[in-house]
């Protein structure tokens, strides 16, 4: 089955070139002037199936944890997409209250834990192959605008 953009730009050169002329000294020659042409056109390859493989994968649990063992974890596929914690605030009391023993501000999770400023869902890498700003820029580009998330070395 022929590819649209298989192209073999040698062959095509040699066979564009008239038979009696095909000598080794004039296909070098034209070979040498196409090896731009050939440069382009790998670069266009390569451009182009780094974008068919963008377009494959979307923000679905499945695809984007997909991607990053595509990128991160290639052998052994330990990346890992959970569900964000999402525990409800509990109270002693407020400063409103005005209670006689007020204990000051104590935190016992993560702002980023609870339902109502938590994140919603929580990717697990293992450390060895933790690399921050590329993987936030990945789960970035897959992500829907208004979900949260938050990197957790294992």
């Amino acid at each position: 089955m022929f590819k649209v953009f298989d192209l073999n730009i040698k062959k095509l050169v040699v066979l564009m070139l008239p038979i009696n002329l095909r000598r080794p000294r004039l296909k070098s020659f034209l070979w040498a002037m196409v090896a731009p042409l050939i440069y382009l056109h790998y670069r266009f390859i390569q451009k182009r199936t780094a974008d068919l493989y963008k377009l494959s994968h979307n923000s679905q649990v499945c695809y984007l944890r997909a991607a990053l063992n595509d990128s991160f974890d290639v052998d052994a596929r330990r990346i890992e997409i959970l569900d964000g914690n999402q525990y409800l605030r509990s109270y002693i009391y407020t400063r409103g209250e005005e209670k006689p023993v007020y204990l000051g501000t104590i935190y016992l999770r993560a702002r980023a834990d609870y339902a109502d400023t938590g994140v919603d869902f929580i990717v697990q890498v293992p450390s060895e192959t933790y690399k921050k700003y590329e993987m936030q820029a990945l789960i970035d580009f897959y992500r829907l605008a208004s979900k949260r998330y938050k990197i957790v070395q294992i």
